[in-house]
């Protein structure tokens, strides 16, 4: 069972020293916007999802790919990608568009996160949408936890640490303040302060901002906050993502 004492919460890729985390669970959280959008295409049907650390890298696995089975995603700075198939915004992952697809995706801080901790001994991929099953997970490992916001450039997303404090809440059992970390005592005291507010925040955040800005009115924070919708947790295996239950080979 996790010792609440041996988790850590990092606010930004930068902040996290690859070399620190070899022996740990990381649990990436991007909630605006990689890893609500990769939670949403696997629970629509996707095959996999190939994170691009950079858009050269993107390139160089997307022709390893039959065009047929594979679609480009992600963002620059909150902005689509020229010649990309979709951007990050969860309702356009529809089982229509994604079911059996490999996804290559490359985001501004997302990805980059994902590819910062790479030498963990295992890497979960956490949104409100499998809230759920991810602090059950926790809840069951013997190894060291890290809970590593995306954040945007080097800085606080809001709403990342919204979702590690509610993490850190159910995994909480009443250890004396002085047993836990300064990240955990952050992003607990941020959830705790706008538990009752979540979407309202959300909407907006900075990240908000920048999707309204390209959306207008069509933008829902919704897709965003929606908790427990899927049951199951993205791990990374071999440069790929799959739920820990899927064993698809990519073609």
């Amino acid at each position: 069972m996790a010792n609440i004492a041996s988790i850590d919460v990092f606010t930004s890729a930068r902040a996290m020293d690859s070399d620190s985390i070899r022996n740990k669970t990381v649990v990436v959280i991007d909630v605006m916007y990689t890893t609500t959008a990769i939670v949403q295409a696997l629970h629509n049907g996707a095959r996999n999802v190939i994170p691009a650390a950079d858009l050269g890298e993107a390139g160089r696995i997307s022709l390893t790919t039959a065009s047929e089975n594979m679609l480009l995603c992600g963002e620059k700075d909150g902005n689509p990608i020229e010649g990309f198939d979709l951007g990050v915004y969860p309702a356009d992952f529809t089982r229509e568009r994604v079911e059996g697809k490999s996804l290559i995706m490359n985001t501004t801080n997302g990805t980059k996160a994902i590819s910062k901790s790479i030498p963990a001994k295992k890497l979960m991929i956490a949104s409100f949408l499998n809230l759920s099953s991810v602090v059950e997970a926790l809840r069951e490992t013997e190894d060291e936890i890290a809970l590593l916001s995306a954040g945007w450039n080097g800085r606080i997303s809001l709403e990342d640490l919204l979702l590690a404090g509610n993490m850190i809440e159910q995994l909480h059992a009443g250890e004396p303040q002085s047993e836990l970390s300064d990240g955990v005592v952050v992003a607990l005291g941020v959830y705790q302060s706008y538990k009752d507010t979540i979407e309202e925040i959300i909407s907006n955040s900075n990240n908000a901002a920048r999707m309204k800005k390209l959306l207008g009115e069509q933008f829902e924070s919704k897709w965003y906050t929606q908790i427990d919708i899927c049951s199951r947790i993205p791990v990374l295996k071999d440069g790929m993502i799959t739920f820990e239950d899927d064993k698809k080979p990519i073609e």
